[in-house]
């Protein structure tokens, strides 16, 4: 009896509703951010609560509000658990000289001249062959930091060529999550899906690399200088670590086990206790030092400013502002979508959507409001899938067109938000905030751009074997 009589004492958001807490979080981040040098924390919390208000103006009983923020907390708290797990793992990593082994070859075998065309196929091999952009970037994303940092490439652009890689698998991959949700909530089919986003992948994963190609070469001049880094550091690495071959294999177990479509978790959690064993029969580690590495992190204590600089991360505890970012972003998405007010802006931006271009550019744009404001890639997917599915039907278009779309904004865009769990997991395992990789993230930057110029073009725009009946024309 109470939730059909809520139901019946609310009404719809109006458009200017919507956009009241958007407008505030918008000013409020740039305030925090900028003027306060702050974090988006208290910013996410107050537009929350602005968004609160405004539900309860509409009807809304504050016990339906707070289920809608416990639910969409829900939906982050996977992502949470393998956050801090990740954190466990660089720290047991690093101690059990795994990090260092990997940095060590890679510095022998990487040239700052295509090292970043070199980062960006690295990760986009493994999160193919793991589905997983996470798992990529907890693994190998690690090691790449560490060898980029040593061959003196700038830290921003290095996590941009990791996080370019990790997604082309997220997205491309049979055994990716994303991969398969974008066409069960289309109405696609799995491998269709994959070979239609082809046509906008490949070519933003070209550009991309001769981007990162240019950059390299333009950088190569300051190879003197690496040069004497490299030595400095590899000689570093080799006095301090027993660099035994046998610490390579528990990157490659961890990979394997996602690739046989193991749960994340507890191939994370595999990679943890192998690294702690490693710690202790190879490097010699006390029990308490390996327990205090997965909590608070490796300590570096090499007397060399660029490798204790290096090494000196992880840890449960490292995790913890970034859990906290997650929270309140999710809290601030509760609320939101519980309201309406989420289906009120998606619902503005459908009116202006206007033939087979002008419903593709807003599917894009929601897709990443979503990622802004829900903050989660899988709800970046679902809702404007939901939403825009019937919008495709009556415009004959094949539902594969809207998978693609969903991914290729949905999915690309969410590590570019900084408080998103995406955006906040990669920024926290790389060690550089999201805005300062966000404009070297090439294939996330150029892929919705392409999907949005192909659609104005007309090109391989697939259309339904059976059109609905009355659907306009495009």
């Amino acid at each position: 009896m109470d939730s059909s009589v809520s139901q019946t004492t609310t009404r719809t958001a109006s458009l200017w509703e919507a956009l009241v807490p958007v407008v505030a979080l918008i000013v409020m981040i740039r305030e925090s951010l900028v003027r306060f040098d702050g974090t988006a924390h208290l910013p996410l919390l107050l537009a929350a609560a602005i968004a609160a208000v405004i539900g309860l103006r509409l009807g809304h009983r504050w016990i339906d509000l707070e289920r809608g923020i416990i639910e969409g907390i829900a939906i982050g708290l996977k992502a949470i658990l393998i956050l801090m797990v990740v954190g466990m793992l660089i720290g047991t990593w690093i101690a059990s000289g795994i990090v260092p082994i990997l940095i060590f070859h890679g510095l022998k075998i990487l040239h700052p001249s295509f090292f970043l065309v070199a980062a960006c196929v690295i990760c986009c091999i493994v999160s193919i062959s793991t589905g997983s952009s996470w798992t990529t970037v907890g693994t190998v994303g690690i090691a790449l930091v560490g060898v980029g940092q040593g061959l003196g490439v700038p830290l921003p652009m290095v996590a941009g060529a990791i996080v370019s890689g990790a997604y082309f698998g997220d997205k491309l991959s049979p055994l990716s999550d994303t991969t398969n949700l974008a066409p069960a909530v289309a109405g696609s089919e799995l491998f269709e899906h994959v070979r239609y986003m082809l046509y906008t992948t490949i070519p933003s994963l070209v550009i991309a690399l001769a981007i990162y190609a240019m950059l390299g070469w333009s950088s190569a001049g300051r190879e003197a200088i690496n040069e004497e880094n490299v030595t400095l550091i590899r000689r570093t690495l080799s006095g301090n670590f027993n660099l035994n071959p046998v610490l390579l294999l528990p990157p490659l177990l961890v990979i394997l086990m996602v690739t046989f479509r193991l749960p994340a978790l507890p191939s994370l959690l595999g990679g943890v206790l192998l690294g702690g064993i490693l710690a202790v029969t190879v490097q010699g580690a006390a029990l308490k030092e390996v327990l205090a590495a997965a909590q608070t992190g490796f300590k570096a204590q090499t007397e060399v400013g660029p490798v204790d600089e290096l090494l000196t991360r992880g840890g449960l505890e490292s995790m913890m502002p970034t859990v906290s970012l997650i929270l309140c972003a999710l809290t601030f998405g509760g609320v939101m979508e519980r309201t309406g007010l989420l289906g009120a802006l998606a619902n503005g931006i459908l009116r202006l959507a206007r033939g087979v271009g002008g419903l593709v550019s807003a599917t894009v744009v929601t897709c990443l409001g979503m990622n802004v404001l829900a903050p989660d890639q899988y709800l970046s997917i679902i809702v404007p899938g939901r939403m825009y599915r019937e919008a495709y039907e009556r415009q004959g278009l094949h539902p594969k067109l809207l998978s693609r779309t969903l991914e290729d904004s949905g999915t690309l865009s969410s590590p570019l938000v900084p408080w998103n769990t995406c955006g906040a997991f990669m920024s926290t395992t790389l060690g550089v905030s999201a805005l300062a990789y966000l404009p070297y993230a090439f294939l996330n930057l150029l892929n919705p751009i392409i999907a949005i110029i192909i659609a104005f073009a007309g090109w391989k725009i697939a259309r339904a074997s059976q059109p609905v009946r009355g659907a306009p024309a495009v």
